[in-house]
């Protein structure tokens, strides 16, 4: 599995220039705005999609034969996909953080008549609103991919998550419609407290339903 994991790295160090000049652009981005604590989303989302591409380089090479006659369990190919994924999010929550401290710094010597004063508390949440959201579109789309390859899977994952929005604009406008008044202060205090630990657990959650999922489709697929 750990075999796996690095011919996966192997694919992905292609992206190594593309990413340093999205980290580039990216802080230049941010010492002209004040939004700095939005890096760790930006860089978690980025990293998490880059980490899908596997999917598309084992299709075009045909990887999957090869590595099915290696002494490997079906269970152990889908594992190493989700380590991979999860590693990745948190790789690239780190990397946002510490961007967003460097630029926080950078930008009080370039101004210090306006310095910039960094929430940790509000960061922190971002990161794990970052990780959740990547943690559903992952969840979503590896399942996908595995059952009806990656650029079919791509489809039905934008599908899904359009259903979804659906969904969420849907119940929006039914409590609209009902009188149902939402206490956003509450709902702030709820998800600086209770909230981000529920992210965490639902996002582990999403994992592994995911992962049962994906291992039911490989276990039953020929190739």
């Amino acid at each position: 599995m750990k075999g796996l994991m690095i011919k996966d790295l192997f694919n992905l160090s292609s992206y190594k220039t593309t990413l340093f000049i999205i980290l580039i652009f990216c802080s230049i981005g941010m010492i002209g705005t004040d939004a700095i604590n939005f890096a760790p989303i930006f860089i978690t989302v980025m990293i998490g999609m880059i980490v899908l591409s596997t999917f598309n380089y084992d299709e075009a090479s045909h990887a999957e034969k090869y590595i099915l006659s290696l002494p490997l369990t079906r269970k152990e190919i889908v594992m190493s996909k989700y380590l991979l994924a999860v590693i990745a999010n948190i790789l690239g929550s780190i990397i946002g953080i510490l961007l967003t401290i460097i630029i926080a710094g950078i930008m009080n010597i370039i101004r210090p008549e306006n310095l910039v004063q960094i929430n940790y508390e509000s960061l922190f949440a971002t990161v794990i609103g970052g990780i959740f959201g990547v943690a559903l579109i992952q969840a979503i789309q590896i399942p996908c991919v595995y059952r009806f390859g990656a650029e079919k899977g791509r489809i039905q994952m934008f599908v899904l998550m359009f259903l979804l929005i659906l969904l969420v604009l849907g119940v929006g406008f039914l409590t609209t419609k009902i009188g149902i008044k939402i206490n956003i202060n509450a709902l702030e205090s709820f998800l600086n407290h209770i909230g981000l630990i529920l992210l965490v657990l639902i996002s582990a959650f999403l994992y592994f339903i995911s992962y049962k999922i994906s291992y039911k489709i490989i276990k039953n697929k020929d190739y």
